[in-house]
């Protein structure tokens, strides 16, 4: 059972055993949520939500990383927080949530530092932080576009 659980959770549903680029899809998937579910562009509920996937994300991953391995691909529910919380305290709107996903994708492809140190984290520390500093990453770059940008002209609420 835990190991069945341990999977469920870590693959954020199964996401992490498609066979081409499952942490883009779980990504993708996790901004498609949060586009789909309002009530998540709320700090009082996403970031909850972001903790809860961080602290269950970091057992499962532990538990996945001894059936597969040091950072298994199958181990997916890192991105969906990385992903979150790219969106957090941005506005919720389609453009952003663009805008939020490709950044993610960006950081958490290309490492910069310390990213790139966190993924040395020991055990399931190195599989949730890196994931965690690239959101952080994502946002702060979401929020510099839109600084840059006249966004209020390219913004459509949803």
């Amino acid at each position: 059972m835990k190991h069945f659980l341990a999977r469920l959770i870590g693959s954020c549903l199964g996401l992490g055993f498609v066979r081409w680029a499952p942490g883009t899809v779980a990504s993708f998937a996790g901004a498609l949520v949060y586009l789909l579910l309002p009530v998540l562009g709320r700090p009082e509920v996403l970031i909850p939500a972001i903790v809860i996937v961080f602290f269950l994300g970091l057992w499962a991953s532990g538990v996945m990383e001894e059936l597969y391995g040091h950072d298994p691909s199958q181990v997916t529910v890192d991105e969906l927080a990385g992903q979150w919380i790219a969106l957090l305290f941005l506005p919720h709107d389609w453009f952003v949530i663009l805008l939020g996903f490709a950044a993610f994708r960006l950081f958490d492809i290309l490492k910069p530092e310390p990213v790139d140190s966190a993924q040395r984290l020991p055990g399931a520390w190195g599989v949730m932080v890196d994931d965690v500093l690239a959101g952080i990453y994502a946002n702060l770059s979401v929020r510099i576009v839109l600084w840059l940008l006249p966004y209020g002209a390219l913004a459509v609420p949803l």
